[in-house]
């Protein structure tokens, strides 16, 4: 038997321990997103907290997990009477794997008794299994978005409803939702984060005694569960207990009139968008009040609620991580110096993370409109005033006689038109270039290649029908050979790996056009996060390139990145191609399947390294889909950019025309792919 670590026994995380007890105590609160690096517990406590939710009675043998006491009039294991014989069994903990498909969270229909006996009967999915119980999605933002939108549907409604394959069924799916995830690796959507009632953001302790009595617990728990967890059956006892006790109160619990307004007063305050997030604070201030033994909602339930119930769902900027002004909110509260809660620890055996300001919301970027670094003093030459031409050979590096560098700071991000890889691709799911994927719009079927991992039943029952009589059919159902096994052809969209290459040098610092070039990019960093991409930041200047950003899902921590991007000196344009010829060969190794798109943000000139070696260079990356975006100003214009964009067979885009919107669909032209 596995022995779960237990609940009591985490050290910290009080606010991840105190969202996942008020949702044990009200499921209507609806679910909470644990947002935080990896190798902090978030696993652990969750997977802890559920082997303390109370035992749930079951009717007996219904796939559905019915209430005895109330079962579902349309189970479809039903109807089931009322004198139906019922068990009683833990509440359930249902892991949704990132690779899962729509049949196996939904189910679907029940293909061995339909191809052999000729039955229609549905097969439960993990919704089913999850009811009355926990449903686990680690790596949430790794999900495909169809799957996150039907998930947090049937958490919404409390209900699943399948319609496929000549199968129509609804079953209740009530459950606390609980998806963990890592920033670094991407974003979810605005509109499904805001679908999640709570969020909390869990970072490691940086007090060395409670980082070192994290390792003793965990250590004593590896070398002997049981032992471990023995020690903490009282204290787990009376957290059960407890929950219990507030499970059976919270219905008991009055929402004054008062404290409704002030809720709304809240939500108002912080330009929330919809209602959403005035309902989740009263259920979660009710909730709150219940666990703390209340039967009437507090200001500081109120307050409790809001801290995590409206930081994600804030209006802020794309690029921001979701936060919440704690002192703002108290102003709002009425609470010039609230007291802390008078019992931070939801629970017997946690304690405060003394490495942790209660008061201090979560650490914000820099705006898109602020500098990163403070320009220099006055009279001091630095790159914006340097022209093209004068860039001298040391221009922006270290030692005597270096140029200073000068971060810019971008303006807000613009719309930007469509760019596209040509062709059919085969990469993971997005919303950027035309695709074949496993969950897009069926559009044939085809012979399957190697194992079966979709069925097309309607394809695979035409392919053995001709051959019925002839293989002695008799009785219902037909005879199904693998020779017709037929699976379907989908076409959708995929997300793209695209590669920003950007010129730092002081030729473009020269007339002040780096603003206008990292507002730009912002706008298509801003492009690729709503279109599921993978990222990645390439910058040359002064002697050779960097990799400034290795690819990653993380949108915001490259548009961090570029805001602190110093330029000036020399521009080693054939470096920065072979820079990002290197890491294209490299991440094609690691994901073969996602096709790149190359943004190559520069005025063609190429001081540093030579120009004869950029024709060479820009060979390497024969066959990329490309983008040049031509920086160039003034009134004479050399056409360097323009030159580039042969070289590399991509299609060039004046760097202005980016922010008219319009008139640019199609911008990479369908060329061949080299290899």
């Amino acid at each position: 038997m596995t022995v779960t670590y237990p609940f009591s026994a985490v050290v910290g995380l009080d606010d991840l321990k105190l969202a996942l007890i008020l949702n044990a105590v009200s499921p209507r609160v609806g679910g909470v997103l644990v947002r935080g690096e990896k190798g902090t517990a978030k696993s652990t406590v969750v997977r802890a907290l559920a082997a303390q939710l109370p035992a749930i009675e079951v009717v007996y043998g219904c796939r559905f997990s019915c209430d005895p006491a109330a079962p579902d009039p349309a189970c479809p294991d039903g109807p089931h009477g009322a004198e139906a014989p019922g068990r009683t069994r833990p509440a359930s903990l249902v892991e949704l794997p990132v690779g899962a498909s729509e049949d196996r969270l939904a189910g679907s229909l029940d293909l061995e008794k339909a191809l052999t006996d000729g039955v229609k009967a549905f097969e439960p999915g993990l919704l089913a299994a999850a009811h009355r119980g926990v449903l686990y999605v680690d790596e949430v933002n790794l999900l495909h978005d169809h799957l996150v939108d039907l998930l947090l549907d049937a958490a919404a409604l409390g209900t699943c409803y399948v319609e496929r394959e000549a199968v129509s069924v609804r079953h209740a799916a009530r459950f606390l939702l609980v998806g963990t995830m890592n920033p670094e690796e991407g974003e979810l959507r605005p509109q499904l984060l805001d679908r999640f009632g709570l969020t909390v953001e869990v970072r490691a302790s940086r007090e060395p005694a409670e980082r070192a009595e994290v390792v003793r617990r965990r250590l004593a728990f590896e070398d002997d569960p049981a032992t471990f967890a023995e020690r903490w059956t009282a204290q787990e006892a009376e957290l059960a207990g407890r929950i219990g006790e507030a499970r059976e109160r919270v219905s008991r619990v009055v929402l004054p009139d008062a404290r409704l307004l002030q809720i709304a007063e809240v939500c108002a305050a912080f330009d929330v968008d919809g209602l959403r997030a005035d309902l989740v604070t009263a259920n979660a201030a009710v909730a709150h009040a219940a666990w703390h033994g209340r039967t009437e909602v507090t200001a500081e339930d109120v307050r409790a609620a809001a801290r995590l119930a409206l930081p994600h769902r804030r209006r802020r900027d794309p690029f921001d991580a979701p936060g919440l002004d704690e002192s703002r909110l108290d102003d709002l509260l009425g609470q010039d110096d609230p007291d802390p809660d008078p019992d931070p620890d939801p629970g017997p055996g946690g304690g405060s993370d003394p490495g942790s300001d209660p008061g201090q919301g979560p650490a914000q970027p820099d705006p898109p409109g602020e500098t990163a670094a403070d320009p220099p003093p006055a009279g001091t030459p630095g790159p914006d005033a340097t022209s093209p031409d004068a860039e001298g050979p040391d221009s922006g590096e270290p030692g005597a006689g270096a140029t200073q560098s000068r971060t810019a700071a971008p303006g807000e991000p613009y719309r930007v038109p469509v760019l596209s890889v040509p062709g059919l691709g085969e990469g993971a799911a997005g919303r950027r270039s035309r695709a074949r994927t496993p969950h897009g719009r069926t559009i044939g079927s085809r012979v399957p290649r190697g194992r079966v991992r979709r069925l097309h039943l309607t394809a695979t029952l035409r392919a053995a029908a001709p051959y019925q009589a002839r293989r002695g059919r008799s009785g219902p159902g037909m005879r199904i050979r693998g020779t017709d096994l037929r699976e379907p052809i989908a076409e959708g969209r995929e997300g793209n790996l695209v590669l920003f290459v950007v010129d730092a040098s002081g030729s473009m610092a020269a007339r002040s056009r780096m603003r206008a070039v990292k507002t730009a990019v912002l706008s298509l960093l801003l492009d690729a996060y709503q279109r599921r991409d993978k990222i990645g930041l390439v910058t040359f200047r002064g002697a050779g390139a960097e990799l400034a950003l290795p690819p990653t899902s993380s949108v915001e921590v490259g548009a961090a990145r570029l805001r602190l991007l110093p330029t000036g000196g020399r521009t080693p344009l054939a470096a920065g191609l072979v820079k990002a010829a290197e890491t294209l060969r490299v991440e094609r190794l690691r994901d073969p399947d996602r096709r790149p798109l190359l943004v190559v943000v520069t005025d063609g000139r190429a001081t540093s390294g030579g120009a004869a070696d950029v024709p060479r260079a820009a060979g390497l990356l024969a066959g990329t889909a490309a983008v040049v975006v031509d920086c160039e100003s003034g009134m004479v214009r050399l056409g360097l950019a323009c030159d580039l964009a042969a070289r590399l067979g991509a299609r060039l885009v004046p760097l202005d025309s980016l922010s008219a919107g319009g008139g640019l669909d199609g911008l990479v032209r369908d060329h061949r792919r080299a290899g």
